[in-house]
Protein backbone atom coordinates (compact mmCIF):
# COMPACT_ATOMS: atom_id res chain seq x y z
CA UNK A 1 0.00 0.00 0.00
CA UNK A 2 2.84 2.46 0.81
CA UNK A 3 4.33 2.04 -2.66
CA UNK A 4 0.89 2.41 -4.18
CA UNK A 5 0.28 5.62 -2.23
CA UNK A 6 3.61 7.04 -3.44
CA UNK A 7 2.58 6.36 -7.01
CA UNK A 8 -0.81 8.01 -6.40
CA UNK A 9 0.98 11.26 -5.55
CA UNK A 10 2.67 11.31 -8.96
CA UNK A 11 -0.26 9.96 -10.93
CA UNK A 12 -2.62 12.59 -9.44
CA UNK A 13 -0.03 15.28 -10.16
CA UNK A 14 0.33 14.17 -13.78
CA UNK A 15 -3.39 13.65 -14.36
CA UNK A 16 -4.16 17.15 -13.09
CA UNK A 17 -1.69 18.60 -15.64
CA UNK A 18 -3.04 16.48 -18.50
CA UNK A 19 -6.60 17.51 -17.66
CA UNK A 20 -5.51 21.16 -17.72
CA UNK A 21 -3.78 20.66 -21.06
CA UNK A 22 -6.91 19.09 -22.53
CA UNK A 23 -9.10 21.89 -21.15
CA UNK A 24 -6.78 24.57 -22.54
CA UNK A 25 -6.76 22.97 -25.97
CA UNK A 26 -10.55 22.63 -25.98
CA UNK A 27 -10.96 26.31 -25.06
CA UNK A 28 -8.50 27.53 -27.70
CA UNK A 29 -9.94 25.30 -30.43
CA UNK A 30 -13.46 26.48 -29.67
CA UNK A 31 -12.41 30.14 -30.13
CA UNK A 32 -9.78 29.95 -32.89
CA UNK A 33 -12.46 30.54 -35.54
CA UNK A 34 -12.88 34.06 -34.20
CA UNK A 35 -9.18 34.92 -34.58
CA UNK A 36 -8.73 37.48 -37.33
CA UNK A 37 -6.41 37.62 -40.34
CA UNK A 38 -2.72 36.94 -39.98
CA UNK A 39 -3.14 35.81 -36.39
CA UNK A 40 -5.29 32.83 -37.40
CA UNK A 41 -2.33 30.94 -38.92
CA UNK A 42 -0.15 31.69 -35.90
CA UNK A 43 -2.94 30.58 -33.58
CA UNK A 44 -3.34 27.29 -35.44
CA UNK A 45 0.43 26.72 -35.34
CA UNK A 46 0.53 27.29 -31.59
CA UNK A 47 -2.46 24.98 -31.05
CA UNK A 48 -0.71 22.27 -33.10
CA UNK A 49 2.42 22.73 -30.97
CA UNK A 50 0.33 22.57 -27.78
CA UNK A 51 -1.19 19.27 -28.99
CA UNK A 52 2.30 17.91 -29.60
CA UNK A 53 3.50 18.97 -26.15
CA UNK A 54 0.41 17.46 -24.50
CA UNK A 55 0.89 14.17 -26.40
CA UNK A 56 4.57 13.97 -25.38
CA UNK A 57 3.69 14.67 -21.76
CA UNK A 58 0.94 12.04 -21.80
CA UNK A 59 3.24 9.47 -23.43
CA UNK A 60 5.90 10.01 -20.76
CA UNK A 61 3.27 9.58 -18.03
CA UNK A 62 1.98 6.34 -19.63
CA UNK A 63 5.50 4.90 -19.69
CA UNK A 64 5.91 5.68 -15.97
CA UNK A 65 2.46 4.55 -14.83
CA UNK A 66 3.59 1.14 -13.61
CA UNK A 67 7.08 2.02 -12.39
CA UNK A 68 8.35 2.72 -8.90
CA UNK A 69 8.81 5.92 -6.92
CA UNK A 70 12.49 6.32 -7.81
CA UNK A 71 11.66 6.19 -11.53
CA UNK A 72 8.90 8.76 -11.00
CA UNK A 73 11.27 11.10 -9.17
CA UNK A 74 13.68 10.98 -12.11
CA UNK A 75 10.91 11.54 -14.62
CA UNK A 76 9.07 14.26 -12.70
CA UNK A 77 11.80 16.82 -13.44
CA UNK A 78 11.39 16.10 -17.16
CA UNK A 79 7.60 16.37 -16.86
CA UNK A 80 7.88 19.66 -14.96
CA UNK A 81 10.03 21.02 -17.77
CA UNK A 82 7.48 19.84 -20.38
CA UNK A 83 4.70 21.45 -18.32
CA UNK A 84 6.61 24.76 -18.21
CA UNK A 85 7.04 24.62 -22.00
CA UNK A 86 3.31 24.03 -22.41
CA UNK A 87 2.51 26.99 -20.16
CA UNK A 88 4.92 29.20 -22.12
CA UNK A 89 3.10 28.28 -25.34
CA UNK A 90 -0.25 29.07 -23.71
CA UNK A 91 1.08 32.52 -22.84
CA UNK A 92 2.30 32.90 -26.42
CA UNK A 93 -1.18 32.00 -27.72
CA UNK A 94 -2.83 34.54 -25.42
CA UNK A 95 -0.38 37.24 -26.52
CA UNK A 96 -0.79 36.38 -30.21
CA UNK A 97 -4.39 35.37 -30.71
CA UNK A 98 -6.22 35.34 -27.41
CA UNK A 99 -6.10 39.01 -26.51
CA UNK A 100 -9.88 39.30 -26.38
CA UNK A 101 -11.12 39.02 -22.82
CA UNK A 102 -13.83 36.50 -23.81
CA UNK A 103 -11.15 34.11 -25.11
CA UNK A 104 -9.18 34.49 -21.90
CA UNK A 105 -12.27 34.00 -19.77
CA UNK A 106 -13.26 30.92 -21.78
CA UNK A 107 -9.81 29.36 -21.35
CA UNK A 108 -9.79 30.23 -17.65
CA UNK A 109 -13.25 28.70 -17.17
CA UNK A 110 -12.24 25.43 -18.87
CA UNK A 111 -8.97 25.10 -16.98
CA UNK A 112 -10.52 26.06 -13.63
CA UNK A 113 -13.21 23.41 -14.16
CA UNK A 114 -10.51 20.81 -14.94
CA UNK A 115 -8.58 21.77 -11.78
CA UNK A 116 -11.63 21.49 -9.56
CA UNK A 117 -12.48 18.11 -11.07
CA UNK A 118 -8.93 16.93 -10.27
CA UNK A 119 -9.30 18.16 -6.66
CA UNK A 120 -12.52 16.18 -6.17
CA UNK A 121 -11.25 13.02 -7.88
CA UNK A 122 -8.08 13.04 -5.76
CA UNK A 123 -10.09 13.53 -2.55
CA UNK A 124 -12.36 10.63 -3.54
CA UNK A 125 -9.32 8.37 -4.12
CA UNK A 126 -7.92 9.27 -0.72
CA UNK A 127 -11.25 8.52 0.95
CA UNK A 128 -11.45 5.20 -0.90
CA UNK A 129 -7.95 4.35 0.37
CA UNK A 130 -9.06 5.20 3.92
CA UNK A 131 -11.73 2.49 3.84
CA UNK A 132 -8.98 -0.14 3.62
CA UNK A 133 -7.80 0.67 7.13
CA UNK A 134 -9.22 0.00 10.56
CA UNK A 135 -10.95 2.99 12.19
CA UNK A 136 -8.01 3.74 14.50
CA UNK A 137 -5.73 4.25 11.48
CA UNK A 138 -8.20 6.21 9.36
CA UNK A 139 -8.49 9.53 11.21
CA UNK A 140 -5.50 11.26 9.54
CA UNK A 141 -6.55 10.08 6.09
CA UNK A 142 -10.13 11.24 6.57
CA UNK A 143 -8.84 14.60 7.83
CA UNK A 144 -6.53 14.95 4.81
CA UNK A 145 -9.38 14.15 2.41
CA UNK A 146 -11.57 16.70 4.17
CA UNK A 147 -8.79 19.32 3.91
CA UNK A 148 -8.59 18.60 0.17
CA UNK A 149 -12.31 19.24 -0.17
CA UNK A 150 -12.06 22.44 1.87
CA UNK A 151 -9.11 23.64 -0.22
CA UNK A 152 -11.07 22.81 -3.40
CA UNK A 153 -13.96 24.93 -2.13
CA UNK A 154 -11.54 27.79 -1.43
CA UNK A 155 -10.10 27.52 -4.95
CA UNK A 156 -13.59 27.42 -6.42
CA UNK A 157 -14.58 30.58 -4.52
CA UNK A 158 -11.46 32.35 -5.79
CA UNK A 159 -12.19 31.29 -9.36
CA UNK A 160 -15.78 32.47 -9.00
CA UNK A 161 -14.62 35.86 -7.76
CA UNK A 162 -12.38 36.26 -10.81
CA UNK A 163 -15.16 35.18 -13.17
CA UNK A 164 -17.57 37.69 -11.67
CA UNK A 165 -15.03 40.51 -11.99
CA UNK A 166 -15.23 39.89 -15.73
CA UNK A 167 -12.31 42.09 -16.73
CA UNK A 168 -9.32 40.34 -15.22
CA UNK A 169 -6.20 39.89 -17.32
CA UNK A 170 -4.69 36.53 -18.27
CA UNK A 171 -1.94 37.33 -15.77
CA UNK A 172 -4.53 37.35 -12.95
CA UNK A 173 -6.23 34.21 -14.28
CA UNK A 174 -2.89 32.42 -14.64
CA UNK A 175 -1.79 33.45 -11.13
CA UNK A 176 -5.02 32.07 -9.62
CA UNK A 177 -4.60 28.78 -11.51
CA UNK A 178 -0.96 28.50 -10.44
CA UNK A 179 -1.87 29.16 -6.81
CA UNK A 180 -4.61 26.53 -6.92
CA UNK A 181 -2.32 24.04 -8.64
CA UNK A 182 0.30 24.50 -5.92
CA UNK A 183 -2.32 24.03 -3.21
CA UNK A 184 -3.51 20.87 -4.99
CA UNK A 185 0.03 19.48 -5.09
CA UNK A 186 0.56 20.15 -1.37
CA UNK A 187 -2.82 18.66 -0.42
CA UNK A 188 -2.23 15.63 -2.64
CA UNK A 189 1.19 15.04 -1.03
CA UNK A 190 -0.20 15.45 2.51
CA UNK A 191 -3.11 13.10 1.85
CA UNK A 192 -0.98 10.29 0.47
CA UNK A 193 1.60 10.80 3.21
CA UNK A 194 -1.29 10.18 5.65
CA UNK A 195 -2.07 6.95 3.80
CA UNK A 196 1.58 5.90 4.05
CA UNK A 197 1.64 6.61 7.80
CA UNK A 198 -1.52 4.59 8.30
CA UNK A 199 0.07 1.72 6.40
CA UNK A 200 3.20 1.79 8.57
CA UNK A 201 3.77 -0.12 11.78
CA UNK A 202 1.46 0.91 14.59
CA UNK A 203 3.25 2.87 17.32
Amino acid sequence: MATQSSLHIYLNWAKERIDEMDATLAAFEAKVGGVQGEYRGKANDIIADLHKKRDEFQETVKKQAETNEAAWLRTKAQLESEWSNFEAQVKSYIETAGKHIDQQQSAFQEVATAQLKAWHEAADKVQAAATQFAADRRADIDAAAQRMKTDAATAEAQFQKLRQAGTESWTAFSAALTESRGAFDRANQAAWDAVKRADGPKS
